[in-house]
């Protein structure tokens, strides 16, 4: 069975230069709530690619849970596949894509680890729940089977049952610092604007590039 053929009639409104905020992140969180206006499913859900020590790339989706001008953070297993080709690779690139405005944003840079500091305020917010299973799952490792992750579950809530879950030692942040962020807007007959950032110095240049 062959893929769909069906033509997508995408906005005809625009994305200009002229339109685009001077700050990348800021021109971000404009789509971002757009996005949020719109119902786009899960809008700061994000694809983060990486590579491991050959050079092979690997990409999955991860939950954004900080835009600043440090760049964007997402949390994670330090010890999981993720985590280990950062630690020997510290370069990424993500995509964020609200496919109901047409529209998508890429992002590259390098990456740092989200300050210690930052990153026990996130492990507070999150539920009690999502605690534990920070702590029950071994992410990326081979599984018995399902029962052995709720057997870890039920020893951590034992561990945990009269005291507040601590951050695990092998949880935390990475920060992408965005070198080039590009704002693509889905156009009709394929010409797409794609309105790109660019690092230059202390400074953003904002360039058109060809669709």
């Amino acid at each position: 069975m062959g893929l769909s053929d069906a033509r997508t009639e995408y906005e005809a409104a625009g994305f200009d230069v002229l339109d685009a905020h001077p700050d990348p992140i800021e021109q971000w969180w404009i789509w971002y709530h757009q996005a949020e206006a719109a119902g786009c499913v899960e809008p700061n859900a994000v694809t983060i690619a990486t590579v491991d020590g050959e050079g092979r790339p690997d990409a999955r989706y991860v939950l954004l849970r900080a835009a600043t001008a440090a760049g964007f953070d997402f949390y994670t297993n330090l010890t999981s596949v993720k985590g280990e080709q950062l630690a020997a690779c510290a370069r990424a690139a993500l995509v964020f894509g609200w496919l109901e405005l047409h529209r998508q944003v890429r992002a590259r840079g390098d990456v740092v680890r989200v300050p210690e500091a930052e990153a026990d305020a996130y492990w507070i917010s999150r539920p009690r729940d999502s605690q534990i299973g920070g702590w029950a799952s071994h992410q990326s490792s081979v599984l018995r089977d399902r029962a052995e992750l709720e057997e870890r579950v039920e020893e951590v809530t034992a561990r945990y049952a009269s005291s507040d879950v601590p951050r695990p030692p092998h949880w935390g942040g990475f920060r992408v610092v965005p070198e080039q962020i590009e704002f693509w807007q889905g156009r009709r007959s394929r010409l797409h604007d794609r309105i790109r950032y660019r690092r230059v110095a202390d400074r953003w240049l904002i360039e058109r590039l060809s669709p």
